[in-house]
Order: structure tokens, then C-alpha cells, then sequence
């Protein structure tokens, strides 16, 4: 509705002002006909000046009221994420206070609480980081590490059961011993993203394949899914911040919009390059390249 009611008020304040150099051309070339080459030279010039600055501003409108949907769209699913999980460590929490339950249904509710709260802790280190990256306060400190060991832990911690026959779905093939020099922490949110968006756009039962290796002085992350995969109009945009693949009408999966926009700003600080494949028969894979040094 306030969209709208700019557009309008915008669109009135373009005709008045084309109506009035209309006006005023017309009042000049009454008072000095022998100035006609000058009024025609004059107002072709304001008019294209004027048509050029009223399709910026038009363009700007527009991606500010993108902006500010994505915004609230945002803020609709941050609260959605926080409150799954809340609700859910909650019910955990009273039926182990009701209830009388045996020692390992205390202890299989604790890990279930206790999976709810680290997935809140991700969220909320995306959204400081996401905020930190935006203010240009973090400053990506960096280290030579073992990024095999922190691939595997991401994938041992990431892996879920969703299916009766208690299936993985994480399948993993780590190359041992890798080590790169960059910031741990940064590095650890990437990981952590493409793999859980990866198990977030895919069915229950269909593995997600993790793989990291070297080859020619170069080290590659590939995390491929069998989900929705991506539309190839949709490929240049799904690392903007706030942006998620899908109408906001059909869309059924949770997520924020900040994984792949921290996925992409961290990478970019690590001189490290990202892209997007289509998977066969379905989904897709993210390929990370990271050079060795």
C-alpha cells in the first residue's frame, strides 16, 4: 500500500513537471519566435536529464521497497526459527519435570534439547557475524589449521536421522590432513551453512554428499544435494543477503537469507572462489576452491 501510494505520488509529480516545460516552452516560443532552435536545444536537454533521473530514482524506489520486503521477510522467519526450537527445549524440559522417566529417557531428552540449542547458536552466530561483516568490524584473523578435522565435526554434528530405517544422510568423504591458512571461526559458519542448506532442501532419506580433497595445489569442498535445485535465473542472486530461492507464497523451508551472503563475503576474504552446479537427476552442488599457499 505505501508503495503504491509512492508510485503514485511520484508518477504526478513527473506529469506536472513535463506539463509545465510543455507550458513554458510554448510561453517562450509566443514571446521570441526567432529562438526556437534555443527553447528546442534547452528542453530536449532538461528532458533527458529529467527522463534519466526519473528512472534511477524509480529503480532506487523499487529496490529499497524489495529491500525493506526482504527485511520483513527476514524478521518473520527469525522469529519462526527462534520459536521452533524454544517451544520445542521447552516440552522437553517440562516432561522431564512432570514426568517420571527412566535414566536414558532423561538422557535422550537432554541431546534433543541439547541439538535445539546449538541450532539456535548457529542462527544467532549468522547474525552477528552477517552484522559484523556489514559494520566492516570483524577483521577474519587468520591461522594454518586442519580443515579436515573441522569438516568432519560440522558433519558429525549436522548428522541426522530422518527416516524410519534410521538412514544417514550425511555421506562424507573427508581427504585427511588437509590444512589451510584462514580464519577458523569464518571458515566453520561456511561449512556449517552448505551443509545444513543442503539437508534443508532436500526430501527426508536423501543423502547429502560432503567431499573434500586436493588436486593441483588446490583444495575443493563440494556439498551436493538431490532437492529442489536452483533455477539458473536464480544462481546470480542466492548469494545477496536476504535473498532465498522461491516465492515467499510457496516457499516451505525455513532459513533467514544470511547463509549463502555470509557463505560468499567469507570466502571472498579468503581469496577463495565459490560456484553453483546442477545435480543429476535433481538438486544441486556448491563447489568451494580454496588456494593452497
Amino acid at each position: 500500500m505505501i508503495k503504491q501510494r509512492s508510485l503514485v505520488i511520484f508518477y504526478a509529480l513527473i506529469i506536472y513537471a513535463v506539463a509545465q516545460l510543455i507550458w513554458w516552452a510554448y510561453y517562450l516560443y509566443s514571446l521570441q519566435h526567432n529562438r526556437l532552435g534555443m527553447i528546442l536545444g534547452e528542453g530536449s536537454m532538461f528532458v533527458t536529464v529529467f527522463v534519466f533521473g526519473a528512472i534511477s530514482l524509480h529503480k532506487t524506489v523499487n529496490r529499497e521497497s524489495k529491500l525493506q520486503e526482504q527485511k520483513r521477510n527476514f524478521l518473520l522467519s527469525v522469529t519462526h526459527e527462534l520459536k521452533s526450537p524454544l517451544a520445542s527445549i521447552k516440552i522437553l524440559l517440562q516432561t522431564i519435570q512432570k514426568r517420571d522417566l527412566t535414566k536414558v529417557q532423561i538422557l535422550d531428552f537432554i541431546d534433543k534439547s541439547l541439538l535445539d540449542i546449538e541450532r539456535l547458536d548457529d542462527m544467532v552466530e549468522n547474525m552477528l557475524l552477517a552484522s559484523k561483516i556489514d559494520n566492516r568490524s570483524y577483521t577474519f584473523p587468520k591461522a594454518k589449521f586442519n580443515l579436515s578435522v573441522l569438516v568432519d565435526s560440522i558433519v558429525n554434528r549436522l548428522q541426522v536421522t530422518k527416516c524410519d530405517c534410521n538412514q544417514q544422510v550425511i555421506d562424507a568423504e573427508i581427504e585427511p590432513k588437509i590444512e589451510i591458512t584462514g580464519d577458523k571461526f569464518a571458515l566453520t559458519s561456511v561449512v556449517t551453512n552448505l551443509v545444513e542448506n543442503a539437508i534443508k532442501y532436500s526430501s527426508p532419506c536423501e543423502v547429502v554428499a560432503v567431499k573434500l580433497f586436493s588436486k593441483d595445489d588446490k583444495v575443493f569442498l563440494q556439498v551436493a544435494d538431490h532437492g529442489i535445485g536452483i533455477a539458473d535465473a536464480e544462481k546470480g542472486r542466492i548469494f545477496d543477503k536476504f535473498y532465498r530461492v522461491g516465492s515467499e507464497d510457496t516457499r516451505n523451508t525455513k532459513g533467514t537469507g544470511l547463509g549463502l551472503y555470509i557463505v560468499k563475503e567469507v570466502l571472498d576474504k579468503h581469496e577463495a572462489s565459490i560456484k553453483v552446479k546442477d545435480n543429476r537427476p535433481a538438486g544441486s552442488i556448491f563447489e568451494v576452491t580454496f588456494a593452497l599457499t
